[in-house]
């Protein structure tokens, strides 16, 4: 079988599906929701819900890493971020939020390419992750590739416990003629804490990633609200599928290794609870979200999320956008919910969808019928 379609006379390309394209399909069984178990685990660490808040500045904060871990899930810092540049970033956060309304500001870009620019401070590396770590919470950080070989040795002294290494897109041979590229096969393997690594939008570059020794691998690539990546480089990666074929890869990696799970997180492209119950059925064994905690009350965004590519310096590949308020953190994650359009109650909704379709835990979840239909919106643009 063939998943390709003509172009055109000289073009095939394969057919791919986005999270609005699938549905999931109850079967002849139901469960209490009661019953059914959210509960994720990577390497030592247990959480109670299958959710890393992205690292993005506009998403957390020390604050914020450290009520998302009280609250069950794992909240990953930007080490790149405002918080490592300045030692008070909050009149740097409220300048930004007060920047023109408009998405696709010229002024806006400039002005956050140059708020960026101040240089990252291996002191302040140090003292955000000391103060998630005094709360008792599991500490997790994140580096780009460019960034990593400068930083990791103070993010490791810091005592980190989960290694985020994050791009737009993270290949296990990136090739450079002016400058030594970062050997992550070698690095993940002088390291004593898991690595989660990515993105990756494909069972190849997902194999290889896993052949690293990387904990998790990360899903996505130009999906999320903020990024402008299909139309600035016209790269995309549809998540479904995407997902679907880095599912594929950790079953085949199981083979080759002899045994050896790699976690597949759907990062991006996730602004409603249906998102995070469709990425789950494609087979993801967790998710990264950024606009939908953007959302929080608490979040430093104050209604405002974009991320790293938002002020790329060169390419700005991304936009700061309106996502609004819907409540506290607690209350979009766990409920109870007052928003009918997937907003609120994330971990409530993926729990009652599991229990309709009759499973009761996240990898039993990943087996559940899905459908393909035109998607039709029957709520507000989420982004």
């Amino acid at each position: 079988m063939t998943y390709e379609i003509e172009i055109g006379r000289s073009k095939r390309g394969r057919r791919a599906y986005s999270l609005d394209d699938v549905a999931v399909i109850p079967s002849r069984r139901t469960r209490d929701p009661r019953d059914v178990s959210v509960q994720w685990q990577i390497d030592a660490y247990q959480f109670e819900m299958p959710v890393l808040a992205a690292p993005m500045d506009s998403v957390m904060c020390p604050e914020t890493a450290i009520a998302m871990g009280k609250l069950g899930g794992l909240g990953v810092l930007n080490l790149e971020g405002l918080w490592t540049r300045y030692e008070d970033p909050r009149p740097v956060l409220e300048e930004i939020s007060t920047l023109s309304e408009e998405n696709f500001s010229p002024a806006a870009t400039l002005r956050m390419q140059e708020l960026y620019r101040a240089p990252i401070r291996p002191e302040l590396i140090t003292s955000r992750l000391a103060e998630i770590r005094e709360s008792g919470v599991t500490v997790a950080g994140s580096l780009t590739p460019q960034r990593t070989q400068e930083f990791y040795r103070t993010v490791i002294e810091a005592g980190v416990d989960i290694f985020v290494i994050r791009g737009t897109t993270v290949s296990a041979e990136h090739v450079s003629k002016s400058q030594e590229p970062l050997n992550l096969k070698q690095f993940i393997y002088e390291l004593d804490v898991p690595v989660i690594v990515g993105g990756a939008a494909g069972y190849t570059p997902a194999l290889h990633l896993m052949r690293t020794g990387a904990a998790g691998v990360l899903v996505g690539f130009g999906g999320g609200a903020t990024t402008t990546t299909r139309r600035a480089s016209g790269i995309h990666s549809p998540m479904a599928s995407a997902i679907s074929d880095v599912a594929a890869a950790r079953r085949d990696y199981m083979d080759e290794s002899g045994g050896r799970y790699v976690h597949v997180i759907a990062d991006g492209g996730m602004g409603a609870s249906g998102d995070i119950v469709k990425a789950v059925a494609m087979g993801a064994d967790a998710v990264m979200l950024g606009s939908a905690l953007a959302r929080a009350e608490e979040a430093p965004g104050r209604g405002w999320h974009w991320g790293p590519e938002a002020h790329h310096e060169e390419l700005p590949r991304g936009d700061r956008v309106r996502v609004g308020t819907v409540g506290p953190l607690e209350e979009v994650l766990w409920g109870p919910s007052h928003h009918t359009n997937g907003t609120s109650n994330l971990i409530g909704a993926l729990r009652r969808s599991m229990a309709t379709t009759g499973y009761s835990d996240l990898k039993e979840f990943q087996r559940v019928e899905v459908v393909v239909s035109p998607y039709v919106s029957d709520s507000p643009d989420l982004t």
